[in-house]
């Protein structure tokens, strides 16, 4: 699996927003971000957001993103509206639900679907929910300490 990019916020836009707008915290790309077993991504919002929290962080596959572009016939969509961490290629990230796996030499356990919500309606595409559903990303919790690097090709 290749990361093509990294997202962290400081700040929730949709988690907590319901029937409120959203919120403005920008999505920050970086290119190097350390995981801390057990907390998440030092700098997210999720960052030790409450123990053995199943979101501590979130992975996303380019080619979900590239598929959905190209079904909504979209081209000024980024990868970073989705708000998750780390954005892949070369993996089906649903495989790896309830599995243990290493990226980087960093492990994490994948704990469940990262599920649209009615917010990618408004932040993608109309439509953007119901075609999200079962390939929304990847939830999973950080099972040892590292850092993890950008190899490049994200859109």
């Amino acid at each position: 699996m290749k990361i093509v990019a990294l997202y962290i916020s400081p700040g929730h836009n949709f988690f907590g927003h319901h029937e409120l707008p959203p919120g403005e915290n920008a999505t920050l790309a970086v290119g190097e971000v350390e995981c801390v077993a057990g907390q998440g991504l030092k700098g997210d919002r999720f960052f030790d957001f409450k123990p053995d929290y199943a979101g501590q962080v979130s992975f996303f596959a380019q080619e979900v993103h590239d598929e959905l572009c190209h079904h909504f016939k979209i081209t000024d969509v980024r990868t970073d509206v989705y708000r998750r961490n780390i954005v892949t290629s070369g993996r089906d990230l649903n495989e790896l639900i309830g599995q243990e796996f290493e990226v980087q030499g960093v492990k994490f356990i994948g704990v469940g679907e990262c599920k649209p919500c009615y917010w990618m309606d408004r932040a993608v595409v109309p439509g953007a929910e119901n075609w999200l559903s079962g390939r929304g990303g990847l939830r999973a919790r950080i099972l040892s300490n590292g850092f993890l690097r950008t190899e490049g090709g994200a859109s």
